[in-house]
């Protein structure tokens, strides 16, 4: 069986600049695209990947998920808005190694990545099925929300699922408590810290 990276949300809009910023969202990119130089460049340590993806927020309308008074639990400032600069990978992101990107919200809320699907309409857990992975490592924004929610999604899914906190950026200390127990209890790994700032 094979082992994959799943690089979540790494969008400008979620970091640094972007309508729904992370503090550290722009050392979350700059930290996965070390990891990726060196899964291209054949380091032996970050060849453990079979396979690398990404999911992005991809909305079109997704009706109350967007506020003008947001409560930042249910709805929320607009964001990663399809067609915009927002919705981009980070700069300091070079998504040339993905192997496949899935988008995810285009008419409604999506937090986690399996609920998105590739260019040709596969699903992610369907595409890590047809290629073998068993094992999945997650990396990317945020950690209380679609890192979290993916994770456990992996989890449910059968994967053997690791996250990377620090390549991951939370919102607040609270929530992050709260995802990281979440997780936990979903039997997902836990290495390393979040960023939080």
């Amino acid at each position: 069986m094979k082992r994959a990276l799943i690089v979540v949300d790494v969008q400008n809009d979620f970091c640094e600049g972007g309508s729904l910023a992370v503090a550290g969202g722009a050392d979350v990119a700059f930290g996965i695209a070390e990891v990726l130089k060196a899964w291209t460049d054949g380091d032996p340590w970050e060849r453990r990947y079979d396979y690398v993806v990404a999911t992005r927020d991809h909305h079109i309308d997704p009706g109350d998920h967007f506020s003008d008074s947001p409560d930042y639990i249910d709805s929320w400032p607009r964001h990663c808005v399809a067609g915009t600069d927002g919705m981009a990978f980070h700069p300091n992101l070079d998504p040339q190694p993905f192997d496949a990107v899935f988008d995810k919200g285009h008419y409604q809320a999506a937090y986690s990545g399996f609920e998105g699907s590739s260019h040709d309409d596969v699903a992610l857990a369907d595409w890590l099925r047809a290629h073998e992975v068993d094992t999945v490592e997650i990396a990317g924004l945020t950690t209380d929300h679609c890192v979290r929610a993916t994770a456990v999604d992996a989890a449910r899914a059968g994967l053997a699922t690791t996250v990377l906190l620090h390549l991951t950026a939370g919102v607040a200390p609270g929530t992050t408590a709260a995802a990281l127990d979440a997780m936990r209890a979903a039997g997902v790994r836990l290495e390393g810290e979040p960023i939080l700032r």
